[in-house]
């Protein structure tokens, strides 16, 4: 919350807060475009794009504060190097893939919910909302 408050704070009129809407639309929209890439890394079991992904997202979920998504992702990206970070150790690409793909499962429970959340706080409806 701290995070985006200060984004909020960037608008110059608070009842139109133009500025933090487009913020959150642009990282919605390349949220769900990244988290779609990443099905498709995932399902061709290609390491490199799906490490490559994971810093990606990672990098506008820090922007953001969207906590949740940027740690996931940053496990994702240390998987797709074949690197367990939490554990210290290397993995094979089998053992990989599958945290990636348990990983990935819970990024897009964590993102649905920074979605909404996103969307109340911007006062940026979903197009059902309207």
């Amino acid at each position: 919350m701290e995070t985006f408050e200060e984004i909020l704070e960037l608008d110059d009129w608070e009842e139109d807060r133009e500025f933090s809407r487009r913020i959150v639309s642009d990282y919605l929209s390349q949220a769900a475009r990244a988290l779609e890439e990443l099905d498709d890394a995932l399902a061709q079991s290609d390491l490199a794009t799906l490490s490559e992904l994971g810093q990606y997202l990672k990098g506008s979920s820090t922007a953001l504060g969207v906590r949740r998504v940027q740690a996931a992702c940053e496990k994702i990206q240390s998987y797709g190097r074949l690197f367990d970070e939490d554990k210290n150790v290397d993995l094979s690409q089998q053992d990989a893939l599958a945290l990636i793909r348990k990983t990935l499962t819970q990024v897009k429970v964590d993102y649905a919910e920074a979605e909404k959340w996103l969307r109340k706080y911007s006062n940026n409806p979903t197009e059902t909302d309207s």
